[in-house]
């Protein structure tokens, strides 16, 4: 029975580290970028949009579309370091600890 205690408070001690990091991740920010730099977009660690900027070169209607896919390849850049960042917390809270595959924490 004390096993299963400790277990417990295992569990109950990882909870409140896995709510501190969730916590610290929506203050964290992540700039990605395409067309080189001309537009940047900024998510917080829950993928959140905070921010986007456009270089007013483009912003034409000729080169709408041109635009518009630099906008989602900055955002899916974002995107992305924002994953590698909190997969980065995850090890640090897990101690390494691998989930099995196809299992996600909630966030």
């Amino acid at each position: 029975m004390k096993n299963l205690a400790s277990m417990m408070k295992q569990a109950q001690e990882m909870q409140a580290r896995m709510a501190e990091m969730q916590a610290g991740l929506e203050r964290h920010e992540m700039t990605g970028q395409s067309g080189g730099g001309m537009v940047t977009v900024t998510l917080n660690g829950k993928g959140e949009m905070r921010a986007i900027k456009i270089d007013p070169a483009l912003a034409t209607p000729d080169d709408v579309e041109v635009l518009e896919d630099l906008i989602v390849a900055a955002t899916n850049d974002a995107k992305a370091k924002v994953e590698a960042h909190m997969a980065e917390e995850m090890q640090k809270l897990t101690g390494g600890l691998k989930l099995p595959e196809g299992m996600k924490l909630p966030f």
